[in-house]
């Protein structure tokens, strides 16, 4: 592995991405949805507290720069005052400390999903220019404010969040400083979307999904690398993305499509779940 990314600042880009996408949300949906962030140093933590799947209630950004159990105890007691029924904390391997299972045993955590996190360097490696070509009368693009819903409802409902106000809360970011978001359109309508976020030196991959009547056709590839080519023309030094891990006899699509993009595998990363 010879990604230079370092971990700290990979977790912190990836949590502040997530909390300034929910954000974005005006106040009404916020109230709606129950959102809620934590900022203490450098751990910060989203909760939503009508988010069914728990997905949005996250936590990053712990052990980097001081001891981890003192931000473990404010993360969970953000939980609890939140209301949500789980919470996920993600904590790169490597901060760990030792008897971590004793801790995490102490305070309730469960071990969660098991992801990727990949990171590639901008600066030593090529690069693609201008906007992938796509075949069959597809094409890619960015996406402007008169497509924020439609852009917003393919992401969404391809995860599994079909709410208006969730759907709300995705249209609500699209244009916000320090992001780009793609499309790929087939004829008039959307069938894949990615997003992008610059975070000084690091940019953050967020969000790609495609619909599923349009899979296996280059999509994602395509807006990985007008994203990659988004994050190099903003003066990124760093890009990183994680996926789920594959486990025995497990293929997932989306780690090999960022690895043939010139991703490398950091760590593997275990969430822990945190429980009312």
């Amino acid at each position: 592995m010879t990604t230079t990314v370092p971990s700290d600042f990979a977790e912190l880009t990836e949590i502040t991405a997530y909390i300034d996408f929910a954000t974005s949300a005006p106040a009404s949906v916020q109230q709606a949805l129950g959102l809620g962030t934590l900022h203490a140093g450098p751990t910060r933590a989203l909760a939503v507290r009508q988010d069914p799947s728990h997905f949005f209630n996250r936590a990053g950004g712990l052990g980097t720069d001081r001891p981890l159990n003192d931000d473990l105890v404010r993360v969970c007691d953000f939980y609890q005052r939140q209301g949500v029924a789980q919470g996920s904390i993600m904590i790169a391997p490597h901060l760990l400390p030792s008897g971590w299972r004793a801790t995490a045993s102490g305070l309730g955590l469960t071990q969660g999903s098991r992801f990727v996190k990949l990171g590639r360097d901008l600066e030593t490696t090529s690069l693609p220019t201008g906007l992938p070509v796509l075949d069959g009368g597809r094409r890619v693009g960015v996406v402007e404010s008169r497509h924020a819903r439609e852009w917003a409802t393919v992401m969404q409902t391809t995860f599994g969040f079909t709410t208006p106000e969730m759907i709300e809360m995705a249209a609500s970011f699209v244009g916000r400083a320090n992001w780009r978001q793609y499309a790929v359109w087939e004829g008039g309508r959307i069938v894949a979307v990615g997003s992008v976020f610059f975070h000084g030196e690091c940019a953050h991959m967020f969000a790609g999904a495609t619909v599923p009547d349009a899979r296996c056709r280059g999509a994602q590839t395509a807006l990985l690398a007008a994203r990659l080519g988004a994050a190099a023309a903003e003066g990124c030094r760093w890009i990183v993305a994680e996926t789920g891990a594959e486990g025995p006899g497990e293929h997932n699509p989306s780690l090999h499509n960022m690895l043939r993009a010139g991703f490398e595998p950091m760590y593997e990363r275990t969430d822990w779940h945190w429980h009312a």
